[in-house]
């Protein structure tokens, strides 16, 4: 079995697929990428057996063939050629030769027939989503799920389409972020809980993309389909919370302000915070906002004052600024809005500016009690 291909694009379509790779696998195989040539084209695989990824390479070959070649030392092979055609030959000898411009390399490979094979989605129903929207969806939403083991539903983001809209959620219990497209809906109602790892190797593929892409799930499976490219993942299995049920509706306490300069405050003040508690107090008196953080334990603290536009009755209520900052710096607009109701209620956040026709972004966070 032989085939040419070009060195740079393989090295970039390795890079993709090398993010599935986990660095500890349970099967040695998974260690591999599977490459598969028929008709003219190789085909790549990566797995770890919850998500399967794979792409189709242009090649010059001349039969068809499976094998599974060491991930980590083709891809590190691969890193130092300058753009150039590559001659892959599978010897007898249990070794796939590489000939390069200014040499060869010979690296042992495995049967590629033990890699584990695809899953196959059974009546599975689909939607269709431009490429940069979901991108956006993702990466406005997942760094709000969570860590915990525990609550396994959390560590991940909840996909619920209707007819009329598709809506993406995470929440950690501390922050939610709740992202709605009203110019996109799905044939039928339908929800499932996304996996973190897969969501980040989608956005890193599907920014810039304007091209619809498919996505086909069923109750265990999702596979999204991009060009040439498929991603096949196992789905978190369990009930999301009722999210809808955490977000207050009353807020009477409106602060309007500059993101930037909010921002900036936020992630300064924060310095002289708690290192456990990470806590900022915010104060709202008229049209003023008062910052402030302390640290009691090595006397250290900070404290800012902003313009800004309040309406409601004068408050105090304590944030994490980490959670505060992270949100902050998943918005792309000008102005904010932040509404409250009690110290004791959580703040929810919203762009005032900067969302397209039909984009919806609520980002809630939770206060922490305020000391002294």
């Amino acid at each position: 079995m032989k085939f040419i291909v070009s060195s740079t694009q393989l090295l970039k379509q390795l890079q993709i697929l090398g993010g599935v790779i986990n660095n500890n696998n349970t099967l040695p195989i998974l260690d591999n990428f599977l490459f598969e040539l028929s008709d003219k084209q190789l085909k790549v695989s990566a797995s770890d057996l919850e998500t399967t990824m794979s792409t189709v390479i242009a090649a010059e070959a001349d039969e068809n063939g499976t094998i599974a070649v060491n991930a980590r030392l083709l891809l590190d092979t691969l890193k130092t050629f300058p753009e150039q055609p590559l001659t892959f030959v599978v010897e007898d000898n249990n070794t796939i030769e590489i000939s390069s411009e200014s040499g060869k390399y010979a690296l042992a490979y495995a049967n590629g027939e033990e890699f584990p094979k695809a899953i196959e989605l059974e009546s599975a129903s689909s939607t269709n989503i431009k490429g940069d929207i979901l991108a956006t969806a993702i990466s406005k939403t997942i760094f709000a799920s969570g860590n915990d083991d525990l609550r396994p539903v959390m560590s991940g983001v909840f996909f619920q389409f209707s007819t009329e809209n598709l809506t993406f959620v995470a929440t950690d219990a501390h922050k939610l972020v709740k992202y709605t497209r009203d110019d996109v809906h799905a044939s039928e109602v339908a929800e499932f809980i996304m996996p973190k790892k897969p969501l980040n190797l989608l956005k890193n593929i599907l920014s810039g993309i304007e091209d619809e892409i498919t996505i086909e799930y069923n109750n265990s499976n999702a596979k999204f389909t991009i060009d040439d490219t498929i991603l096949i993942c196992r789905l978190i299995d369990g009930k999301y919370p009722n999210y809808d049920a955490v977000i207050p509706k009353e807020n009477p306490n409106k602060l309007t302000l500059d993101r930037n300069s909010f921002f900036n405050s936020v992630k300064r003040v924060s310095i002289f915070s708690s290192k456990t508690t990470h806590q900022i107090r915010l104060k709202m008196a008229g049209k003023e906002l008062n910052i402030s953080a302390e640290d009691l334990d090595f006397s250290n603290k900070a404290d800012e004052r902003l313009q800004c536009s309040y309406e409601g009755d004068d408050m105090q209520i304590g944030f994490n600024s980490k959670f505060l900052s992270e949100m902050l710096a998943n918005l792309d607009c000008n102005d904010i809005l932040l509404e409250m109701s009690l110290p004791n209620r959580a703040g929810i956040l919203t762009p005032i500016d900067g969302l397209e026709e039909g984009e919806h972004i609520t980002m809630l966070v939770m206060p922490v009690m305020l000391n002294g």
